[in-house]
């Protein structure tokens, strides 16, 4: 019975860095997404120099926040420390779309494939808002390449026909992609009738004054 309260020791130091990993791993998930949650926010505002700012101290938590669970795959794995990987891998894909700039890859981000294409779903979405502030202000090209963009990912991510044990539930972040694609096609076809309709009006007024 002696070795058994060794093992039992042995077990209870285990569980104990186990238990100190996990708690550091969940404050370090909620901090690491509300900063990708300021990172988004600066770039919907044009605030380039703060998002860039935010993007590296972002990086900056998440490879912390890897190294904390690297010896722990249930904790790496764990839906809390993939959810704040993948918002990290939201902003850093969204500024990229949004600058017109290279994707980073997963290998880049230190993100597993899956939660990769999760937050490039997530990323997709978010050039929705961009779309609606552009049309707002009067349609540009800028719009439609950024439709053009959203409709490039989608293409590809309902390609990914897996079960969701593998894709982390891809399909239904897919699914929301093709609604708000949608939605926002619908808007800048309406912005761009609307810009056609105004110039044929204009010249017709022009006419008639002349």
């Amino acid at each position: 019975m002696d070795k058994l309260e060794i093992i039992a020791e042995q077990i209870q130091q285990e569980f104990e860095q186990i238990n100190t990993a996990r708690d550091l791993a969940y404050q370090r998930s909620r901090e690491l997404i509300r900063l990708c949650a300021r990172t988004i926010r600066a770039m919907h505002r044009e605030e380039w120099e703060t998002a860039e700012s935010l993007i590296t101290q972002a990086q900056s938590a998440t490879e912390t926040l890897i190294a904390g669970v690297r010896n722990f795959p249930a904790l790496y794995y764990a839906g809390y420390t993939q959810d704040a990987i993948k918002e990290f891998v939201e902003a850093k894909l969204a500024y990229a779309l949004l600058r017109n700039e290279p994707l980073p890859t997963p290998q880049e981000l230190g993100a597993e494939s899956n939660t990769w294409l999760n937050g490039l779903a997530e990323a997709a979405t978010e050039l929705r808002r961009r779309i609606l502030d552009i049309i707002r202000h009067g349609h540009s090209g800028e719009a439609e390449r950024l439709l053009d963009v959203m409709d490039e990912i989608y293409s590809v991510l309902v390609t990914f026909d897996f079960n969701d044990t593998i894709t982390g539930g891809l399909r239904r972040r897919t699914d929301t992609v093709r609604a708000v694609l949608e939605r926002t096609r619908g808007d800048v076809t309406t912005s761009l009738r609307q810009a056609a309709l105004e110039e044929a009006l204009e010249k017709l007024e022009e006419r008639l004054r002349g």
